[in-house]
């Protein structure tokens, strides 16, 4: 079996994104048994991207994920992927994906991620 086209790694410890990602896995289901699309949580497998020179606090902080190359991905280029692959949210990857806007939505998810940090930090969701 070849590798998923992303496999998603994310913080099942905040609920916050663990409540987005179960939304998000839901929405693309089919995609997931199909063996298209994966959905990790870095706090099983603490080390999983540390080959990139990520640590698990780094994946706590932002979405990571890699491609079907191996490529790492991360924060709202990760956002932008799953986008892309969801019926009826291609027009959000386009919208905020694209190279105009790219920086916008970068900056406002690296700020947003930064913030669910600390919260989660604060409220021991660890």
């Amino acid at each position: 079996m070849s590798a998923p086209e992303l496999t998603v790694w994310y913080n099942t410890r905040c609920p916050v994104c663990d409540n987005g990602i179960d939304w998000q896995r839901r929405k693309l289901i089919e995609l997931v048994k199909e063996g298209r699309l994966a959905f990790k949580d870095i706090n099983a497998e603490p080390d999983a991207l540390k080959a990139y020179g990520a640590s698990l606090d780094d994946v706590r902080r932002r979405l990571h994920a890699t491609d079907a190359d191996g490529k790492l991905i991360v924060g709202a280029d990760v956002a932008v992927a799953l986008w892309k692959m969801t019926p009826g949210q291609g027009w959000l990857a386009a919208l905020l994906g694209n190279p105009a806007t790219r920086p916008v939505t970068r900056f406002a998810y690296d700020h947003f991620a930064d913030a669910l940090f600390s919260w989660n930090k604060r409220k021991g969701h660890w």
